[in-house]
């Protein structure tokens, strides 16, 4: 979901590292620029894929892979980014992640064919999986125990959630004023500058004894993943009964059933399958990955209809995008206090409820829209509600681990939240490119982007379903669950 703040969890963080020897404000301004880097490319591309189509020649149902590349890419690997930093050390790691991503970046920027541009995205999503986890770990290693260090973290969320919600903003100037180009080459300059600092100025550390890196589950889940989403991708064009779309959406099955195998023989897996066996975690994470599935894309068709159907130029669109920003960071605000309130299974099922409805009237968009009349509304409701969704669902999913565990716990909310939204928008991209098809013009493009509103709104209903049904209503439902 572009905007959405990540979810922190701060308790299992040791501190038997070396604290650094740099100013602690110098190492918050270097790591919270490598995450704003991370979260920015999320969402800064959607209001540049009309341009980036038009530019590279690209399909409709071939853009949204310039997105998914990015998203599959940096959740299947960001555990193992996790693991990596505290094994091989968190300086090395935030170098390396940062150095990879900014190299994909410039790449990216000079593509001349669509697969080169795809290609980069995907290289970008793995520097940003190695970076954005070490971003954390530096800064909760560098500040002690106490009001220091939650002051430290509640920088690293805002910091987070402002990068989502500018995203549309800067894309939107940087492609009207320069070109498409710039909405990834504007991240090499400041990744090298970053980069200068972290190796001038950031310590070593690690805590990584006894530890082993799953790659094979990291490669395994985000192939299976990407084959999937390649798959039903397929269908539109093929339909279902077609090789085309049957083989790679069987072997997506099939690598995906290896690393269930993978993870529950490995000594030290990436998704430890008996977390799965708390109530709290496997009903929090599957809430999660419906309600993904249905807010992950609302940027992306929006921005599409704005340019593509009401004519909006690339700044219009992104000066559009700014009340729906800011409510989505005030939905994630005051989430913490609706939750003592309210209770965090009744605050995320009242979320839900909020953009679902707003999707829901999304869903009615045509050809005649407004502003006032057909965007502004239902995107202050989508935007509220999946702020107001995400912190309650990760609250429940960690209420019932160990606390050695939740660090990890808070990592898989985190991917099951990417991973969703990555196939939802390989879901919906395929049901509005069926209807599109159908007919002509800006008419059957507005018709759609409202039928993948529609069915985004009945997915997040299933996802509502899930967290009346099964989502532990009290800490103690959810340790004994």
């Amino acid at each position: 979901m572009d905007g959405m703040p990540p979810i922190a969890a701060s308790a299992t963080v040791p501190d038997t590292t070396r604290r650094t020897a740099a100013p602690a404000g110098l190492v918050m301004l270097l790591v919270c620029a490598g995450q704003f880097l991370v979260v920015l490319d999320v969402s800064v591309v959607n209001v540049a894929l009309p341009a980036m189509r038009t530019g590279l020649g690209l399909s409709e149902l071939g853009l949204q892979w310039i997105v998914n590349a990015y998203v599959i890419t940096f959740a299947g690997f960001m555990l193992l980014g996790g693991r990596a930093a505290d094994l091989f050390g968190r300086k090395r790691i935030f170098v390396l992640g940062l150095a990879l991503f900014t190299v994909a970046s410039l790449g990216g920027a000079l593509a001349q064919q669509p697969w080169q541009l795809i290609a980069a995205r995907t290289i970008q999503g793995v520097g940003a999986a190695v970076l954005s986890p070490a971003t954390l770990t530096i800064l909760t290693t560098s500040f002690p125990t106490g009001p220091a260090r939650t002051r430290a973290i509640a920088t690293w969320t805002a910091v987070g959630a402002g990068g989502g919600a500018v995203g549309g903003l800067v894309g939107g100037v940087l492609t009207e004023y320069l070109s498409w180009r710039w909405v990834l080459l504007i991240n090499v300059p400041v990744g090298a500058l970053v980069l200068a600092g972290a190796v001038l100025w950031l310590t070593e550390s690690r805590q990584g004894a006894g530890r082993r890196l799953d790659v094979p589950g990291a490669v395994l889940v985000t192939g299976g993943l990407a084959l999937v989403a390649y798959g039903i991708v397929q269908t539109e064009t093929d339909g279902w009964r077609s090789a085309s779309a049957l083989l790679p959406l069987a072997a997506g099955l099939v690598v995906i059933a290896a690393f269930l195998a993978v993870e529950a023989r490995a000594k030290a897996p990436l998704m430890p399958l008996g977390l799965f066996r708390l109530r709290s975690v496997h009903s929090a994470n599957g809430a999660m990955v419906l309600a993904g599935a249905a807010m992950f894309s609302m940027w992306y068709f929006l921005s599409l209809y704005v340019q593509n159907v009401l004519g909006y130029r690339p700044l219009e669109a992104g000066l559009s995008f700014i009340p729906h920003s800011l409510s989505i960071v005030l939905g994630s605000k005051i989430a913490p206090r609706l939750m003592n309130r309210l209770g965090a299974k009744t605050l995320a099922i009242a979320g839900a409820v909020i953009s679902a409805s707003g999707m829901a009237w999304q869903g009615t968009m045509d050809v005649d829209g407004t502003y006032l009349g057909t965007i502004l509304g239902p995107g202050i409701l989508m935007a509220l509600g999946a702020g107001l969704t995400a912190t309650p669902i990760a609250a429940i999913a960690t209420s019932g681990a160990d606390p050695a565990d939740q660090g990890l716990v808070s990592g898989l909310i985190n991917t099951s939240r990417q991973m969703g939204g990555a196939l939802g928008l390989s879901v919906l991209s395929t049901v509005a490119a069926s209807r599109i098809e159908a007919g002509h013009g800006p008419k059957a493009l507005a018709d759609g982007y409202g039928l993948a509103f529609q069915v985004g709104a009945m997915i997040l209903l299933g996802s509502i379903l899930m967290m009346v049904i099964a989502l532990p209503r009290r800490r103690a439902d959810a340790a004994h669950g």
